[in-house]
């Protein structure tokens, strides 16, 4: 037995930003202070805090350090792990109380989650089976192939009202009995995974990959036992080296503990899986797109019907669900679909998990019961928008959702609620965007986003967004007119209507959001010619306020154009006509003598 655990977040944000180096130093130290039968050292999935770390947790004190260097290692093993002293200056700021350190589990960030999807998270070493074991894992497969019909199964994920988290919010239940029941007596079924995570800032299922890949796993072969399926392939992009190492390890280890493989549990139920790498492409992230890649072709969506259920993977039934979805799976059967079905709301249930990114104070990781207000998690939980900007709207769904205002900060985050406001969940990025984002802009990276990773199979989408794209581009460079402006808008139901797959269904819904909320900023850069939130350089001037320049010259010795001119402390000016407009001037002048307009 240790006296003391210390975590470390090994998924992929701490990583970069040198966790290992921390958990390498931190071994030493151990082994040279003579504590390394004392003290265990374990890498963990994510925190969720990724704003702050590098991350580490002592237990049993339960004292969060953030932002943690390699250089601090020595002092927090002799003062803490030696003399028993936090090491105030490296705790976790909203832990730190007057008469000492508080739960994190008490802090804003998560003092509103509800973590299911994520519950391992952070808390096992996910490179090790027996402690998934140790919190209750594998006993819901146990319990399905030793107490349960799949009928019974079916209908528990049924009952307890959980939907696809992958972004159409199909019923999960739903799609299993299809699969059990549309083709009966096929020979070969399967279950896939989908975990080619392509929106823009989303990194919900890798850190559920990363942080408890066993979940999946035993999911999947619940998911097989319900459907009469023996074969299961998780699709994951190779970007994800972390994903796909962990992905192995626990493979390997459920396969030797006989929880894959031929007769699992003394059953005469088999179920394997293998592991299928993409290629970063974002159409996989269809599902027949993802299973036609899997059979070793082009990654290209097929017609529906027939759908999956029926025709999926081989020809043969299959059905896929996400890395998030799958995670809810062990929890329902467990602990029932009335537990499931109490978080949420009536058509929503249980928790979602959102990516947290952009102008916030707390980028990460979040779980929050399904009817949680926008307001809550970008206030509460995101802890506000820095610098003291004010919040402008929120991108959810990536490149196929759309833009929450701020007049909708109070809506309750669900399925239907979202889609009402011309948005959807999406997988679960949430993009915080302040007043000097420009919402043509931002149109405009999410159509270049999807020009690019269109197929090109079908015309709609492969020439259409690629049309819209032109027309936006035309708008940032104050060339376009208000007819421009019409035609867009006929392109973009055009392209939703006739699209085949769910990538061109969705591409035009950041231009459509975009233009139901924020249509006078179309308005001023077609007729003013202006960009008010002064982010299209095409519309861009600088100007130099005489009253105010000092004459110290900082700004002309940075112009990389030299565009500015004038005589060591008098005014400045700016030659327009040279001016690059790339801010290099604004950024060094102390004296805010410089604007852009």
């Amino acid at each position: 037995m240790f006296r003391s655990h210390v975590l470390i977040c090994g998924g992929t944000g701490c990583t970069s930003s040198g966790s290992l180096k921390i958990y390498d130093k931190l071994q030493e130290e151990i082994n040279k202070n003579g504590l390394s039968k004392e003290v265990q050292v374990v890498k963990t999935g994510c925190f969720g805090l990724c704003a702050n770390g590098p991350i580490m947790i002592v237990y049993p004190e339960g004292t969060f350090y953030s932002m943690v260097n390699v250089e601090d290692i020595p002092e927090i093993v002799s003062e803490h792990l030696l003399k028993g002293r936090i090491v105030t200056r490296l705790v976790y700021q909203e832990t730190v109380e007057e008469d000492g350190i508080k739960s994190l589990n008490d802090t804003d960030f998560y003092k509103n989650q509800h973590r299911v999807a994520l519950r391992n998270c952070g808390v096992i070493n996910p490179e090790c089976i027996d402690e998934y074991i140790g919190r209750d894992g594998y006993q819901a497969l146990g319990k399905v192939l030793t107490e349960m019909t799949p009928e019974e199964v079916i209908q528990c994920i049924l009952d307890s009202g959980l939907r696809g988290r992958g972004g159409g919010g199909f019923p999960t239940g739903r799609k299993w009995q299809l699969a059990r029941n549309i083709v009966p007596n096929a020979d070969q079924k399967y279950v896939c995974c989908n975990a080619d995570e392509g929106d823009p800032g989303a990194f919900m299922d890798r850190s559920v990959l990363e942080g408890d890949p066993h979940v999946v796993l035993e999911a999947m072969a619940i998911a097989g036992y319900a459907i009469g399926a023996t074969q299961g392939y998780i699709y994951v992009r190779a970007e994800y080296p972390i994903a796909v190492q962990r992905l192995e390890i626990a493979i390997k280890q459920a396969r030797e503990y006989g929880l894959l493989g031929k007769n699992i549990f003394g059953t005469d139920f088999s179920f394997d899986i293998g592991l299928r790498l993409g290629a970063g492409a974002f159409v996989c992230g269809e599902e027949t797109a993802l299973m036609t890649s899997i059979e070793g072709n082009r990654g290209e969506p097929r017609p529906r019907p027939p759908f999956p259920a029926e025709k999926g993977l081989f020809q043969k039934p299959t059905i896929l669900n996400n890395v998030e979805t799958y995670a809810n799976i062990p929890q329902i059967i467990l602990k029932g679909a009335d537990w499931f079905a109490s978080m949420g709301t009536e058509k929503s249930k249980g928790t979602k998990v959102f990516a947290l990114g952009g102008k916030i104070h707390n980028t990460g990781l979040v779980e929050v019961p399904m009817g949680t207000t926008l307001r809550t998690v970008i206030e509460e939980i995101g802890g506000g928008i820095p610098n003291g900007k004010k919040f402008k709207a929120a991108q959810t769904g990536g490149p196929s959702g759309g833009c929450i205002p701020a007049e909708h900060m109070d809506i309750a985050i669900d399925y239907d609620n979202l889609i009402a406001i011309g948005s959807m969940m999406g997988s679960g990025g949430l993009i915080v965007m302040d007043e000097d984002n420009c919402m043509v802009d931002i149109a405009k990276f999410f159509l270049e986003f999807t020009v690019d990773e269109s197929c090109g199979k079908c015309t709609p989408c492969r020439i259409g967004t690629k049309r819209m794209y032109e027309i936006l581009d035309k708008i940032t460079k104050g060339k376009a007119t208000l007819e421009d402006l019409d035609k867009l808008e006929e392109l973009c139901y055009h392209v939703k209507a006739n699209s085949l797959c769910g990538l061109g269904q969705t591409a035009p819904n950041p231009v459509l959001s975009t233009l139901r909320y924020f249509r006078d900023e179309y308005i001023a850069h077609i007729v003013e010619k202006r960009c008010p939130a002064g982010v299209c350089k095409d519309l861009l001037s600088y100007e130099i306020q005489a009253d105010k320049c000092k004459g110290c010259t900082a700004c002309a010795r940075v112009c990389p154009a030299g565009a500015i001119s004038g005589s060591v402390k008098n005014p400045h000016t700016i030659d327009k006509s040279k001016c690059l407009k790339c801010g290099a001037c604004i950024e060094k002048c102390r004296f805010g003598a410089i604007i852009k307009k």
